[in-house]
């Protein structure tokens, strides 16, 4: 994966980009994550309706669990048992981070897209369209997954 570093002509701009969506994170224990963001953190988890209805299965499953931060931010656990940090010494940094997914406007998610192509930044999936919106997944130049995602487009 190579990325050039001049100036980019086409960009999403100021502004363009509303919040942070959610962060997705990767854990080998649910049970003891869940008790860590619920408990310990005292972060709300979703239940119920709260649950985006795309997720509504891997949460019955215990595959995923979602907890929401006083600003509103989701936290999305991914239930990977099998996934070992590249270092056994917890002193050597590594990301158990899935993915960062920022917020966009519905009514610019396809220039997004475009201006993501315009640059030759690989898609790595989508876009795809679901209940709860649309989103494209790709990466920066560390190989670190970003998604650019909108809420459903509500015409009127």
């Amino acid at each position: 994966m190579t990325f050039s570093t001049e100036k980019v002509t086409i960009g999403l701009g100021d502004g363009t980009l509303t919040s942070v969506h959610h962060i997705a994170f990767n854990v080998k224990n649910m049970e003891a994550s869940c008790h860590f963001y619920g408990k310990i953190l005292g972060l709300h988890q979703l239940t119920g309706a709260e649950v985006p209805k795309t997720l509504v299965n891997l949460v019955q499953e215990g595959k995923v669990a979602n907890f929401k931060t006083p600003d509103g931010t989701i936290i999305d656990l991914f239930y990977e048992p099998e996934l070992d940090p590249p270092d056994a010494n917890p002193d050597e940094q590594f990301t158990r981070a899935n993915h960062l997914a920022f917020g966009i406007e519905p009514e610019l998610f396809d220039r997004a897209v475009a201006i993501l192509q315009e640059n030759e930044i690989a898609i790595a999936s989508g876009p795809v369209t679901r209940p709860t919106g649309r989103g494209v997944y790709f990466y920066d130049p560390d190989g670190f997954m970003i998604e650019i995602r909108c809420d459903p487009l509500i015409e009127g």
